[in-house]
């Protein structure tokens, strides 16, 4: 009897016959699943890229300008922003100028600007907590920061989590000392910054 068996079990693996529609099922669910998270890993690290590629977008601009930025300016930015990004996830947007008072070692707030809802505008008791992320600079110069948190959910579902991208860039003003802001947005501070006017103007 076993002489048999092991007969029709040599034929078995010698055998090259077979089943194209079988074959198809047993491998077509570990294809597609393979392409599925190829594709959600790679729209990923899409979204990462173009997440930040928009804040330096934003920031570029910013630096550029040479005259007061109002509300009417930041919410054209939020919307440009989210014209970059993909349309089915949330964008939040913080813009703020920070400058580095060598006096008092500490960062201050010139202004800020948060759109979106899910972050708080930055104030010099907050702005200490990122500081160890804030280059280092000489007295008196000023950054602009801009920040974007961009939630967006996996095309797929194997497994990742919802993502929570966040980004945070600096630039230097180009063409002014600083870009102010004329508006309802808080400032902090008044520190001379030799000019001999200690007034910030919002």
């Amino acid at each position: 009897m076993f002489q048999a068996f092991f007969r029709h079990m040599k034929s078995f693996r010698r055998s090259s016959e077979g089943s194209v529609s079988v074959e198809f099922a047993i491998y077509a669910p570990l294809l597609l699943g393979l392409f599925a998270a190829f594709y959600t890993f790679f729209d990923a690290f899409r979204q990462e890229s173009v997440n930040l590629k928009a804040a330096y977008t934003v920031s570029d601009l910013i630096s550029r300008e040479t005259t007061a930025l109002n509300n009417d300016y930041i919410d054209s930015m939020y919307e440009m922003t989210k014209l970059l990004i993909r349309s089915d996830s949330t964008i939040n947007l913080r813009i703020s100028v920070i400058r580095w008072d060598e006096g008092d070692q500490k960062y201050y707030v010139d202004w800020s600007a948060v759109r979106g809802g899910a972050m708080q505008q930055w104030t010099d008791a907050t702005i200490a907590n990122v500081e160890d992320d804030l280059p280092t600079m000489p007295d008196q110069e000023r950054v602009i920061l801009v920040e974007t948190r961009n939630q967006m959910q996996p095309a797929f579902r194997i497994g990742l989590p919802d993502l929570d991208i966040n980004n945070f860039v600096f630039t230097r003003p180009r063409f002014a000392p600083l870009v102010r802001f004329e508006g309802d947005v808080s400032a902090g501070g008044t520190h001379d910054d030799g000019s001999g006017d200690t007034s910030v103007t919002n």
